[in-house]
């Protein structure tokens, strides 16, 4: 497979810069301030646990959790897995060679890349020049034999998000077409307005795969934890059976350390996203005030949604090279649109850093 660009770059300098100014996640929580958390039974179950083999499908109790996040969920149809596990998985056990896939771009490479490698024929669904995605461009690419859409809302890395009424006219053209949608909800829950969230698309379509998990929108990367959750379990084409029986041959079953630990921020998510959509607002307000002072720099629009952010830059070097210096001379990292397989002049911000201004000021004294 082709290299994964994005993780690439940061395998170089995640762990070596001071400033991380494009993470895609909020701050991580520590162990302490988790634990901090736990109720009376969460706690026993930490301090009784038992480090063997755990259940394929994930703890049920943890499973029962998640389904409540959901309108019409059970905990029977939940999958346990790490999220890039679930992406992996889903496509190799899902996709054949020739058949019509449509994907949100630019995006997280795995979402189209496996689907690539696999022999699909791939068509990018992009947004227009303000990171809005119109459903126009996506009707002229859907066929009768689309055998997939795959789509991430809130967005990597532009923060778009369709409103009510798109995501509806969405959902009915893919139910006349019978087409399967896989939809990315890493960053669901990060919504500056919850009256915009939409509805996961497993408690609004039959025909579909909702991912997301804890690496995002829980502050909790370190866990290595995500679900995979399907509407469709009818025989013989039960998605769910399908998907486990994949994962037989990934990782087998969850980490029982990283279950426990997931039913105690479940049951503090509300105390969690709070904290985050804080930082980011928090963090949005610095950029307007960078976006005010440098315009000769920086194209920046709010994004709808989510901590990140893609704006493009006014640089003499290419993204990367600018990107590369930055982290050399600075110690701050941006990600360069290239790992994206974007060749414009945007980078990507993260903004559910609480170090973000510090990052920022470095920025700002390296551009003057």
């Amino acid at each position: 497979m082709k290299p994964f660009k994005l993780e690439r770059y940061f395998a170089e300098f995640e762990f070596t810069a001071k400033y991380l100014l494009s993470s895609s996640d909020c701050e991580p929580l520590n162990l302490s301030e988790l634990m901090d958390m736990a109720d009376k039974e969460t706690l026993s179950l930490w301090n009784g646990l038992n480090l063997s083999y755990t259940e394929s499908q994930g703890l049920p109790l943890l499973r029962e959790e998640i389904a409540g996040l959901y309108q019409g969920i059970s905990k029977n149809q939940v999958l346990l897995v790490t999220p890039e596990e679930g992406i992996y998985i889903t496509m190799r056990s899902l996709l054949q060679p020739g058949d019509k896939i449509i994907c949100t771009f630019p995006g997280y490479q795995s979402l189209y890349q496996i689907a690539e490698e696999i022999g699909c024929q791939l068509t990018f669904w992009k947004p227009d020049s303000h990171n809005k995605f119109h459903l126009s461009d996506l009707k002229n690419s859907l066929m009768d034999d689309t055998r997939m859409l795959i789509i991430n809302f809130p967005h990597n890395p532009t923060g778009a998000l369709l409103d009510h009424e798109s995501f509806s006219e969405l959902l009915a053209m893919l139910r006349s077409r019978n087409t399967l949608l896989f939809s990315d909800e890493m960053y669901r829950w990060l919504e500056f307005d919850d009256s915009n969230r939409l509805p996961s698309a497993c408690e609004t379509y039959e025909n579909s795969i909702t991912l997301s998990g804890l690496s995002k929108s829980f502050s909790l990367p370190g866990l290595r934890l995500g679900w995979l959750i399907s509407n469709n379990r009818s025989k013989p084409f039960d998605c769910l059976e399908i998907l486990q029986s994949y994962k037989d041959y990934t990782t087998i079953c969850p980490p029982a350390p990283s279950e426990i630990l997931a039913l105690i921020a479940l049951r503090n998510r509300h105390h969690i996203f709070s904290q985050n959509i804080h930082t980011i607002r928090t963090n949005i307000s610095l950029m307007d005030e960078f976006a005010t002072k440098f315009p000769h720099f920086i194209e920046w629009e709010t994004p709808a949604a989510g901590p990140v952010t893609f704006p493009r830059i006014n640089t003499k070097k290419t993204t990367e090279e600018f990107c590369r210096c930055l982290v050399d001379k600075t110690g701050v990292m941006l990600l360069p649109g290239s790992v994206y397989d974007e060749n414009s002049s945007r980078v990507r911000f993260g903004l559910g850093r609480r170090n973000f201004a510090a990052g920022l000021e470095k920025l700002a004294q390296f551009i003057h």
